[in-house]
């Protein structure tokens, strides 16, 4: 096979870059018909009678905390950083200042998204398209959204390249030999500090109950993503916890909440360590939530101890779980599981491989 200029396009959600862009990021948040799943004009109204109301908010609390802007987009920029230098030191590598493979960074709902990375990954002559989102779960309203703005973008910059979709890979094998590594620091810290009695948390970002009961498959590779994990700490008779965080709005979600699940530790005077095994790199729900808020309600409540693991970032088991996915797609095109094989359960109908239901 003749070696082809590879751009590898890394999704993540997006976060403001400054106070005045709070809003607007929240108003294309509330946009996307896979968050709100309205007509378009209700749908606008909603979104922009929402970011009005918690823009406020989060400028002087959440995002507050951390300088009225997120560090999500150098985080992923790092991580893409860290993912082009490896495989371009793999043999599939070229020689040279650039070499074969490029990563770039798309966001969903703020700058740089799909038009602008489309432009740029044209610009720097790519003849081959890898689309991996920093999602290791596949739902709709994450990757499946991502990938919708893409192709659309694609279609308007009239760019057609062969392209290959990796949608999940909530087994990733670098991915878990991370979260454990991370994990097991702060059991071990835990333990130094003459906790015995320790649970692990594993928080992931909520979803409304309907999503999950009309087929998204996100909670179910949540899950399996924490059996994973659990299984390599080979740690004998742990206490585990899965648990799901950053619930808005009135509709029911999916559950235990992670402060229903402190409150428990609490009461079973148990030390907690939390793991966002949900998010790969440190952002507002990590920074802010896990490290402030849920810091002060453990604090209320009298638990023991609170810890909390660290996402993967650009630990290097991680990048190299990254850089195998996309080597298993280089001559490949369509939209697959990692393994190339179905990895959820037929129940869920927006598994990224039935056919149209991811993209």
């Amino acid at each position: 096979m003749v070696p082809e200029k590879t751009a590898v396009i890394l999704f993540n959600l997006g976060g403001p870059d400054s106070r005045e862009t709070i809003r607007p990021f929240l108003f294309n948040f509330f946009m996307d018909k896979n968050i709100i799943r309205l007509p378009l004009l209700l749908r606008f109204f909603i979104a922009k009678l929402i970011s009005i109301r918690r823009s406020k908010k989060e400028a002087g609390a959440s995002y507050g905390e951390i300088g009225n802007r997120s560090p999500l987009l150098e985080n992923s920029q790092a991580q893409a950083k860290a993912l082009t230098e490896m495989l371009n030191q793999r043999p599939e590598g070229l020689e040279g200042k650039e070499g074969l493979f490029k990563a770039f960074v798309c966001m969903r709902y703020w700058h740089p998204m799909a038009d602008q990375i489309v432009k740029a990954a044209k610009e720097w002559g790519a003849q081959r398209v890898i689309l991996l989102p920093l999602y290791p779960q596949y739902s709709t309203t994450t990757t499946r959204s991502s990938l919708q703005q893409w192709h659309l973008a694609m279609q308007r910059a009239g760019l057609d390249l062969p392209t290959s979709t990796i949608g999940c890979y909530p087994l990733n094998a670098g991915f878990i030999k991370a979260s454990v590594k991370n994990i097991r620091q702060c059991y071990d810290r835990a333990q130094k500090d003459g906790h015995k009695d320790i649970r692990i948390l594993f928080s992931a970002h909520g979803l409304p109950e309907k999503f999950v009961k009309d087929g998204d498959p996100y909670q179910w590779q949540c899950e399996q993503t924490v059996r994973e994990i659990v299984k390599a700490l080979n740690i004998e008779n742990l206490d585990w916890q899965n648990c799901y965080q950053s619930r808005v709005g009135r509709m029911e979600w999916i559950g235990p909440s992670t402060e229903e699940a402190l409150a428990q530790a609490a009461q079973d005077k148990k030390a907690v360590i939390i793991y966002p095994h949900a998010f790969t790199q440190e952002h507002v729900e990590t920074l802010v939530e896990l490290d402030i808020e849920y810091r002060e309600k453990a604090h209320a409540l009298g638990l023991e101890g609170y810890y909390r693991a660290q996402t993967v970032g650009t630990d290097p088991d991680f990048i190299t779980g990254l850089a195998d996915l996309v080597g298993a797609h280089l001559d490949k095109e369509g939209l697959f599981a990692e393994g190339l094989t179905r990895l959820c359960p037929p129940d869920f109908q927006h598994c990224c491989m039935n056919k149209n239901k991811g993209s």
